[in-house]
């Protein structure tokens, strides 16, 4: 079962990772968890994992961070091995939010399956950045093969 773990303050990341989900959903077993709502017992019962969140001021999310904060050590040593692949709902960049669950993953070793997938927004400004986002159709595409993939490919063993 794929397991997307996402957080949103302005909407962008949870269309993206609705998008995946049902993307997921099309090829096999997936599961839609808010970062607040995700824990150890969510992970240990995955068998992939598709980690979806906004860069703040060029790092992660703190409410993705906290996540992260908060399962890391309980599931240390016990997640080796299993597939995952991250995207990024970002201003501009979105390389460091992007470093920032690679350097994670390899803490947990997890076998990154596909690149990050980062949706620029373009918000530069402080309305733009705050504003409610709408991501483009064709972004929400790549979102939705992304998880069909990741669904796909751990149901077929490949991963």
């Amino acid at each position: 079962m794929l397991l997307i773990v996402h957080h949103s303050a302005t909407g962008g990341t949870r269309q993206m990772a609705e998008a995946a989900l049902e993307g997921a959903l099309a090829e096999g077993e997936a599961r839609l968890l808010h970062a607040t709502e995700a824990g150890p017992a969510d992970l240990l019962a995955a068998s992939a994992y598709l980690f979806a969140a906004p860069e703040n001021l060029a790092s992660l999310a703190g409410v993705m961070k906290d996540f992260f904060d908060r399962t890391y050590y309980p599931v240390l040593e016990r997640l080796n091995g299993r597939p995952y692949a991250a995207m990024i709902c970002a201003g501009s960049d979105g390389q460091g939010a992007a470093r920032q669950i690679a350097r994670i993953a390899t803490g947990w070793r997890l076998r990154e399956v596909a690149a990050p997938l980062i949706i620029c927004t373009r918000a530069q400004t402080p309305e733009a950045i705050l504003a409610p986002k709408t991501i483009a159709p064709a972004d929400l595409a790549r979102c939705h093969e992304l998880g069909a993939a990741l669904a796909a490919g751990t149901k077929l063993g490949i991963f």
